[in-house]
Formats: C-alpha cells, structure tokens, sequence
C-alpha cells in the first residue's frame, strides 16, 4: 500500500489569508485523506464501488452540513471552511466530494433553508452524523440543462400528496435514507419535497458501466404513485429558484473541490519529473516539461485566488449565481486540462492505478458537466453581463 506523499502547492501564500481555525479544518480533512481514502481509492474506482467505511469518517472532519449550526448537528462554519473541506476531499477522489456535496449542499441546505423547524430537527442531526445519507433529485432522462421542463409532478389527495415520475444521474441513490425531490404542483409550480426510503413505489436502481466517478454510487429515483405525507413539503421557497439556490451551494462547493484534484496532479507530476530519468537527467530538466509544470501551478494559483475572493463574498452574502458559475466552470476546466498535461508528464504510468492522475481525469470529464455543463456556466455569464438570456 502506497504512502500518500502529497505536499499542497501554495505559490503565493495564500496561507497568510486564511484564519487559523481555516487552516486547523484543511489540515484535519487533509490528514484523513490521507490515512482513510488515499489507501483504498484505488482499488474502490477499480471495483466501482462506493466505499461506505468512510462515511463515519466524512462525518467526523464535519464533510456534512459545515456551515450548517451547530444546533442542527452541523459544525457550524464559515464558507471558506466549507471550500476548503472540499477542495481535500476532492483532492483524495471526486467522487467522494459529490457524496458529500450532496448531503451538505442539495440535501441538509434546502432542508435548513426552505424546510420547517420540525423538518429541520428530524432530519439534520442525523444527516450531520451521517446516521442518514441522503440525495437530490432534479435532473430527469429528458431535462437536464433544463429542469423547469420536469415532468415528475405530485397531486395533492387529501392527507397525502401522489408523487410520480422519475430522476436520473442521481449521485448517493442507491443507499440513501431519504431523498429531497424537486417536482410540480397541479398548477405546474416547482416544490420540494422529502422521499423517505421504505416509502411504497419509490425505488432507486443504481446506475453501472461508468467509465467516470467510478468510486461514487449513481442511480435512479421512480416514483410510482408514492404517497408523500403532506409535513413532507418544504414550505418556505418554491419555484424554480428553489433547487437553483441548492446548485449555486453545490457549484460553490465544486469550484474549491476542482482545486484540489488539479492539486494532486500537479503534486503527482512534479514528484515524478524530478525522480524519472530520460538521457542521464531527470525529465524535471527539460524546458518542454518545466513549461507543463510551470503553467500548471500558475494555473491553479489563478483559481486559488479566484476561489478564496469567492469565498469572501459568499460569507458576506454578496457572491452571487454568476460568480459562482464563472469559478465552476473555469476551475473545473482548469483542473481537467492539469490533469492532461500531468499524465503527459507521466508517459505511459500516468494511465495506470499506480498513480490518481487517469482516475482525476475520468473524475473530471463528470464534474464539468453535472450541475450546469461547461457551456451552460458560459451562456450564465454571458447573460449576466449582457442582460439578453440565450437560453429561450
């Protein structure tokens, strides 16, 4: 079993701008990487296999609900904390940030935000713990960059609401306790609602034969005329706008976590350039590597800072839905286009499980695209800076 060596790059000491208690949560999160995900990451990709051993573990460092109050089980911290828990997390393996995405920012937020008190006190503490695991489903087989177009809807029977329809792409499905689902209303409008496992009609096939986010669990939600009860409903938002403020938490979270996977190429592959020997010299001494190394860590210190500006402007309330766009979709693609030139780097044992760098960039090619695709975040920003939407 491999040592994990990784040594964060930090270019220009971004370190001096965070709080000590930011660096005691990174440091915590990153030191459990290291013991409990980097040692079995490889082998749960191979297997394609989510392994539910660290779930404890992801509840332990505070993965779940961070930001949420601690009178809610959650711990209770800033944004940043939040952004940085991530960005190790992903460091270790996308997949396993999605798990925890989902539970923090598609799942526990919506319940905090648009849920009641007594929603708020059956299920958070629980999620916080992650005694329950949990998803959320939008996306269905025919709306995806386009989920006001949903078809699942609910009708209301008296004492119950009849939910039918279906989801898809739904990270944590197929073991999750409860399932917050966004569908329409006899007059169309967007609510959401909590699915509990057990319930009669609700299944969650699992999703098999991907090539990408391989350590993760994928599947599907149907809903065959499940009898939701009515406390079920989250009153407090409705509309479209609702699962769109879960996605700009989840985006936030995302454009952090991208970091931290570009990270662990770059850590990969600058290691190794210094330890491969090509024509009596380590590879590290040609200019054609120095450039793919040098660019890499600039690079990624543009999205370092990019992120941490983010990240005070969400504590300050301030970020909005194009900024946070902007640093998914360029984050992301930065850490896509690291981890290609990293496994350049590398030659022929950057595709092999010896080493994360193929595992980071299958990672990646889901990452830029679920939760807004790479060309939806640029029509986002375009919108905002012209005031003319080219969505319609």
């Amino acid at each position: 079993m491999k040592t994990d060596l990784f040594q964060a790059p930090d270019y220009y000491n971004l370190d001096d701008l965070l709080s000590e208690e930011h660096k005691m949560v990174r440091d915590a999160a990153r030191e459990w990487v290291k013991r409990d995900v980097s040692p079995i990451i490889e082998e749960a990709a191979q297997e394609a296999k989510f392994p539910k051993s660290i779930i404890n573990g992801l509840a332990g460092i505070g993965a779940f609900g961070p930001y949420i109050p601690e009178e809610y089980g959650g711990a209770g911290l800033d944004q940043i904390s939040y952004g940085l828990i991530m960005q190790e997390i992903e460091r270790g393996d996308s997949g396993v940030r999605s798990t925890a995405s989902v539970q923090s920012s598609l799942v526990m937020y919506p319940i905090y935000q648009y849920g009641n008190e007594e929603q708020r006190k059956k299920y958070l503490p629980k999620l916080a713990s992650g005694e329950w695991m949990g998803c959320f489903g939008l996306t269905e087989p025919d709306h995806g960059s386009n989920p006001g177009g949903m078809t699942t809807n609910f009708k209301d029977q008296g004492d119950h609401y009849l939910l039918n329809g279906a989801k898809l792409w739904i990270s944590n499905s197929p073991f999750a306790d409860i399932a917050v689902v966004w569908a329409k209303d006899e007059s169309g409008r967007i609510h959401g609602l909590i699915v509990e496992r057990g319930m009669e009609g609700f299944s969650t096939p699992e999703t098999h034969n991907k090539w990408s986010l391989r350590a993760s669990a994928t599947g599907e939600l149907i809903f065959d005329n499940v009898k939701v009860p009515k406390e079920n409903l989250l009153p407090n938002k409705s509309g479209l706008g609702a699962p769109l403020g879960c996605l700009d938490s989840a985006r936030y979270g995302i454009s952090w976590g991208a970091i931290g996977a570009a990270m662990d190429c770059y850590d990969t592959a600058l290691r190794y350039s210094k330890e491969r020997m090509q024509f009596d010299k380590p590879i590290a001494s040609f200019q054609l590597q120095q450039k793919k190394l040098a660019e890499m860590i600039t690079e990624i210190t543009k999205a370092q800072l990019l992120t941490w500006r983010l990240g005070v402007l969400k504590n300050e309330g301030k970020a909005t839905t194009a900024q946070i766009s902007m640093a998914k979709r360029n984050n992301v693609a930065m850490a896509l286009d690291v981890a290609r030139e990293a496994r350049q780097v590398m030659g022929a044992m950057g595709i092999t499980g010896e080493y994360s760098i193929m595992r980071h960039m299958m990672n990646l090619e889901s990452v830029i695209t679920y939760e807004g695709t790479h060309d939806i975040h640029l029509l986002i920003t375009g919108m905002d800076i012209t005031g003319i939407s080219a969505f319609k």
